[in-house]
């Protein structure tokens, strides 16, 4: 099952474990230079807004509804980033373990090749939750990936239009797997009930910019390259249930169409990266230790 609440695609899996649930949103942030350099983690500047694409049927391209999902705005050249939280269970002193596969057009984001549903480990082709707190772009190589980053559909700088040549889909799409329930029992049992301190740190900035103009659909282009790892899958392959995937597509819409879509406004602009440093604000590290 899969619900859109509070801007967070939260997928659950009831069969699994009554909290058997992923939260996913969609951090608006800076877009790092596309240079030679290699840069620490951007900042999250606030939640993108996310819409049910079936309640504006009658605004978006029959594609959408077909494959129905939801839709965010984007600003071309603007960057994104995922953002996993899996529910916490109390009992187990654990979050329900999950498999996530992420798609821009047809590419699989992890290994850069053609999609494919199933889950593979050589090279591994899905990140793992808890272990992966979020993915900002494309898997170049181990420890480097290059940033999402919105360009028009159509206008060459997708990695779909890059890799294939067509451009057909755009947008997302995203695959959960859950642990299979005999699996999930046996790996954490039941344990005395600790206190224990969980934190979660969030940031919101907005400015006014300007952004050009560009068609309604949008899709991901690879940018600049900072650090980050896609963590190894700590369990046995076996232990996903593959028989039990929920999957939504995640479209994205020019910013400045957004209005005449949904009626709303848009979030504004981000700020530049060179305009967030001299500001004095703070870009990240992030040591996963053995992971």
């Amino acid at each position: 099952m899969i619900e859109l609440k509070h801007d967070n695609l939260v997928f659950s899996f009831p069969h699994a474990h009554e909290d058997a649930r992923l939260s996913i949103d969609f951090q608006r942030t800076l877009r790092i230079p596309d240079d030679e350099g290699t840069y620490s983690l951007p900042p999250g500047l606030g939640q993108f807004p996310l819409r049910h694409v079936d309640d504006f049927a009658k605004a978006v391209p029959a594609s959408w509804i077909e494959h129905g999902g939801v839709t965010l705005p984007m600003f071309q050249s603007e960057a994104l980033w995922l953002n996993f939280d899996g529910a916490w269970i109390e009992d187990r002193q654990a979050s329900y373990p999950f498999a996530i596969k992420v798609a821009t057009g047809k590419l699989d984001a992890v290994t850069g090749k053609d999609w494919s549903g199933d889950l593979h480990r050589e090279p591994q082709d899905y990140m793992v939750v808890p272990g992966q707190p979020w993915l900002d772009g494309y898997c170049v190589e181990k420890g480097l990936i290059r940033q999402f980053v919105a360009m028009p559909l159509g206008s060459g700088y997708s990695a779909e239009e890059q890799v294939t040549g067509k451009a057909e889909h755009g947008g997302l799409q995203i695959m959960v797997y859950p642990m299979k329930r005999e699996v999930f029992e046996k790996r954490f049992p039941v344990r005395p009930v600790e206190r224990m301190a969980r934190r979660r740190m969030s940031e919101a900035i907005c400015c006014e910019a300007p952004a050009p103009a560009g068609g309604m659909d949008m899709g991901l282009a690879p940018g600049g390259k900072m650090r980050q790892e896609i963590y190894e899958d700590p369990f046995d392959l076996a232990d996903w249930d593959l028989s039990a995937p929920s999957r939504c597509f995640v479209h994205i819409a020019n910013s400045l169409v957004w209005s005449g879509v949904t009626g709303e406004k848009p979030p504004t602009a981000p700020p530049t990266a060179a305009e967030y440093t001299r500001a004095g604000l703070p870009w990240f590290e992030y040591y996963g230790g053995d992971a």
